[in-house]
């Protein structure tokens, strides 16, 4: 399983990286196909979980919609209210062939958009920023390597459970180690762009983006973990060999992409 996931790492960034550094379509391309693929999952969880959505509403919304807000956002607000009503449709006929939780449905459909879709737009915009290249390499790998302290840390010393139910493997231990490693590399990253003049961040700004982000994205892998749960499974698909699914690797990027992209607005 080890040289699976291994293999799979290599191949995903031999990709993904190559998209990420040339931006433009190709990026966008990669992400939107990645909110797609986490939509058709999360359609299969809330299936499992006893739910009918609107898969194709839901899977086709998550790819359409963001890109309909970074690049005509004048007909956001438009795309998104008629992406609604037909979901509404969809389940008004649903109900109409004898779906008696039809009603249900069009509320677990329109969640399920709206999580995706609203929190994948900031992935299109952190990367569209001036220098956006040079933000996301500093948010995204904060977030890349409080995860991987607090899984190492988490796995030698962990001993008191952060959330039993959501996710009985995470410990308060693992936690605050990935809090210290995202805090180090941040300080260590940022140091590196301010030297070689990429980006326009203090020390103290990069510390608070280096707090801010390991505190708070693990949120967004304990929200997939609800779905899952609920689901009774342990990934959100077998996409990934050895990784899982798209929303297991990008459930901490949502968040990620967020709390990243107001935290510079705000500097």
């Amino acid at each position: 399983m080890t040289a699976q996931r291994i293999i799979t790492a290599i191949l995903l960034a031999v990709i993904g990286l190559p998209l990420i550094i040339w931006g433009g379509w190709g990026y966008e391309l990669l992400i939107l196909l990645l909110l797609a693929l986490s939509a058709w999952e999360m359609g299969r969880m809330f299936t499992a979980s006893g739910s009918q959505p609107a898969r194709i509403w839901l899977i086709s919304g998550a790819f359409v919609l963001p890109w309909v807000y970074v690049h005509a956002p004048q007909w956001a607000l438009h795309v998104i209210t008629a992406w609604m009503l037909f979901i509404m449709v969809h389940h008004l006929a649903a109900y109409e062939k004898g779906r008696d939780q039809a009603a249900t449905d069009f509320a677990a459909t329109i969640g399920g958009l709206a999580y995706l879709s609203l929190l994948g737009i900031y992935l299109l915009l952190l990367r569209a920023l001036p220098d956006g290249l040079w933000w996301f390499m500093l948010a995204l790998p904060i977030v890349w390597i409080a995860d991987s302290g607090a899984y190492f840390i988490g796995r030698r010393w962990g001993r008191h459970k952060l959330s039993p139910r959501l996710s009985p493997k995470k410990t308060w231990e693992g936690y605050l180690g990935g809090i210290v490693t995202g805090l180090l590399a941040s300080l260590l990253l940022t140091w590196a762009y301010i030297s070689f003049g990429k980006v326009d961040i203090s020390l103290w700004q990069g510390a608070m983006l280096g707090l801010a982000l390991p505190v708070l994205t693990p949120l967004g892998d304990l929200a997939e973990s609800l779905f899952k749960r609920q689901a009774g499974i342990k990934d959100s698909s077998h996409i990934f060999p050895g990784h899982g699914g798209a929303f297991d690797r990008i459930d901490s990027w949502l968040w990620a992409a967020y709390i990243g992209y107001l935290l510079i607005q705000i500097f």
